[in-house]
């Protein structure tokens, strides 16, 4: 019988550097792209096949997706570009895309889903009702970080002067 042993991390975990960083974004940044066309591409590729694509409806979520993954795309490149200084070396690695909890991890989601959505489509057009599942999420990081403790949050506590105070309880106690 085999036995696992798991010995626990010892100390902080390691950064990454910056040449890491460049090198898991680019990466990263051609993973989606691929996604992107291999998505688009089994898309087009079945709609010419089956003669369907030619429907206002089709075209019009085509360009929709388009525009989506364009700009989630770019968006992605942006931030994931680097300074380099003239003789090519780093000045700044841009921004990790895949840092846990950042924005490029919302952008990848929804490509991800586009892509889902986009194919998923190909079975029955009813799936592109799914892609609604985005602005949702967004709405429910809107209300969880930003509007739900803004309504939600305790008044703060009124500051009486010590004056104030001490004739308050002179008052309260004669009554």
């Amino acid at each position: 019988m085999f036995f696992l042993i798991i010995n626990p991390k010892k100390g902080k975990e390691g950064t990454k550097g910056q040449k890491q960083i460049v090198e898991e974004n680019t990466a990263t940044v051609t993973f989606y792209r691929n996604m992107i066309l291999g998505a688009v591409g089994i898309f087009v590729l079945v709609k010419f096949i089956l003669g369907d694509f030619f429907t206002i409806q089709n075209i019009l979520l085509f360009i929709l997706a388009s525009i989506c993954y364009a700009a989630s795309y770019h968006f992605m490149v942006f931030m994931s570009k680097a300074k380099l200084t003239e003789t090519g070396q780093i000045i700044d690695s841009g921004v990790d895309l895949n840092m846990e909890g950042g924005i490029a991890e919302h952008v990848k989601d929804l490509i991800i889903l586009t892509s889902a959505v986009q194919v998923l489509s190909l079975l029955s057009n009813y799936f592109w009702v799914l892609w609604l599942l985005a602005p949702a999420r967004g709405f429910w990081l809107l209300w969880v970080n930003i509007l739900s403790p803004y309504f939600f949050q305790q008044a703060p506590a009124p500051e009486v002067d010590e004056k104030k105070q001490r004739k308050l309880e002179r008052k309260m106690r004669r009554h």
